[in-house]
């Protein structure tokens, strides 16, 4: 359970970073503000894609440490009973 928190923990603040990235970069950009927004857009959704494969990775990291952890609590306990 702590793992989900830590993993949502993560991505929340890698978003939030890359965001407030964005926006900072797109005020100080020399362009229209037709083609500011149409960038940022593009960005966004760039940023979407990645913080999903991010979070999978992430996800998936966790599942394999719970399973580990889960084989040695296991071990431990089949341990104990000897």
């Amino acid at each position: 359970m702590a793992d989900k928190n830590v993993s949502s923990g993560f991505v929340t603040g890698f978003v939030m970073g890359a965001l407030v990235g964005l926006a900072i970069g797109f005020l100080y950009a020399p362009q229209t503000g037709e083609e500011t927004r149409q960038r940022f857009s593009e960005e966004v959704k760039r940023v979407k894609e990645q913080t999903a494969e991010i979070a999978g990775k992430v996800e998936k990291s966790a599942a394999e440490v719970m399973k580990k952890v889960e084989a040695k609590a296991k071990e431990a306990e089949e341990q104990a009973e000897k």
